[in-house]
């Protein structure tokens, strides 16, 4: 999709050889609704690191069978200048029916997307694909596949993809969906509804993914796995049930007595998953692309320096240091530094210690709690308040200060 369009979008079917090993194609998706400086700077920043990136266009949701559509405000103007190919997603909402290739919904549809490409084309951006992202109930594929030849007919000569999740893959319907498309991306992540605040939560589960993608592999229609790079704050109520979830943007409000837990997509399992399907994957594979690309201020996405090394098949390294500094005379400030290649979250445990002085007056920043066991001895503990650290970022611990320099001395320990 995201290739070149020639030699992977011709719409044939991989017959020949069933594996292949080579390095992975990567390519990532820009999912915000807001096109920040953020955004663009790490579009500018990081788009040679991908054979393509994938923009949400627009989303559509249905009131009544009546459709209503909110398109992003892409920067165009701005994008002239990225060399990286570009394409165009379209997210659609449920749709219960009817499906015909001449109703009211397809129709209004179809429209929708010639405004979309032409947009672009308007703009002098060349959209290098066309994709939707449909949440098609499993029962209704039959009939979105009617609805995909359609909307195909309304961009003439532009390659056209879907996203179909792993429990398509074993319905007849199925191969009439793909049929109608260039290739698919394979959603290999989702988050199931928790049973409970205790329950174990995860967002790609390796095994799953392996299956779906030998399964793939079987239908010989080029395809690409997305893989994720985000996390999502859970909210359970007092007595301990799933109350709903916030991913992107500002955090909720949630009652006092509600527990809130957070769920992050595992890097060293897709490293894993990236060192496997590098070495051996079916032929039909034609690469991945991830959810989400980074950026910053996106609390609930991997950094930058995290997703550069799973691409690699590389598993992130967690490593922090605590240091001492001296500013004035008698003043030690800690400060914690990420060293590693992954958010660091705690706990971390310092230990000050120093001799003949007497301690005048300390404390802790947000997150950190204090205890002075001996008179010579003074305990930093993060709490579960504490902010995660991205890889490269330091925060102070917190600060003592004694009446008279001395020497002083530190230890600590800590874990992911």
């Amino acid at each position: 999709m995201l290739f070149p369009v020639g030699a992977i979008l011709a719409g044939a079917w991989v017959l020949a050889r069933p594996h292949a090993s080579r390095p992975l194609a990567r390519q990532a998706y820009v999912w915000q609704r807001t096109w920040t400086e953020p955004v663009r700077d790490a579009i500018q920043e990081h788009q040679s690191s991908f054979s393509g990136l994938a923009v949400l266009g627009a989303e559509v949701s249905w009131r009544d069978k009546v459709p209503q559509a909110v398109r992003m405000p892409i920067d165009y103007t701005w994008l002239r200048s990225i060399k990286t190919p570009l394409s165009l997603v379209l997210r659609v909402g449920p749709y219960g029916g009817p499906f015909r290739a001449d109703d009211d919904a397809v129709a209004w549809l179809g429209q929708l997307v010639r405004d979309c490409v032409q947009d672009a084309r308007t703009q002098q951006v060349a959209l290098a694909e066309l994709q939707i992202d449909y949440d098609c109930a499993e029962a209704k594929l039959d009939g979105y596949a009617t609805w995909l030849g359609a909307l195909r007919r309304q961009a003439p000569g532009m390659p056209l993809a879907i996203t179909a999740l792993p429990s398509w893959l074993k319905q007849a319907s199925f191969r009439r969906l793909i049929a109608e498309a260039d290739g698919y991306i394979l959603q290999v992540h989702s988050l199931a509804r928790p049973k409970g605040v205790d329950a174990p939560f995860k967002l790609c589960d390796p095994g799953a993914a392996r299956e779906a993608v030998t399964l793939a592999g079987r239908l010989g229609k080029p395809f690409r796995v997305a893989l994720p790079t985000y996390g999502y704050r859970l909210a359970f109520d007092g007595q301990g049930r799933f109350a709903g979830l916030s991913a992107e943007g500002p955090a909720r409000d949630w009652p006092e007595d509600y527990q809130v837990r957070e769920i992050h997509a595992d890097a060293s399992e897709m490293a894993a998953l990236v060192r496997e399907w590098t070495a051996r994957r079916p032929r039909a594979m034609q690469g991945l692309i991830w959810y989400r690309l980074p950026v910053a201020g996106d609390r609930l996405n991997w950094p930058w320096t995290t997703l550069a090394e799973v691409m690699q098949g590389q598993t992130p390294q967690t490593r922090f240091k605590v240091e001492l500094r001296q500013p004035q005379p008698g003043l030690i400030e800690t400060e914690l530094l990420n060293t590693g290649g992954t958010v660091f979250g705690g706990p971390v445990r310092a230990v000050v210690r120093w001799q003949e002085a007497r301690l005048l007056a300390a404390d802790g920043l947000e997150g950190v709690t204090l205890e002075q066991p001996e008179a010579r001895k003074l305990v930093l503990t993060t709490t579960e308040d504490f902010a995660r650290l991205d890889p490269g970022a330091k925060r102070t611990l917190g600060w003592l200060r004694l009446d008279r320099p001395a020497k002083v001395t530190l230890e600590t320990e800590g874990r992911p």
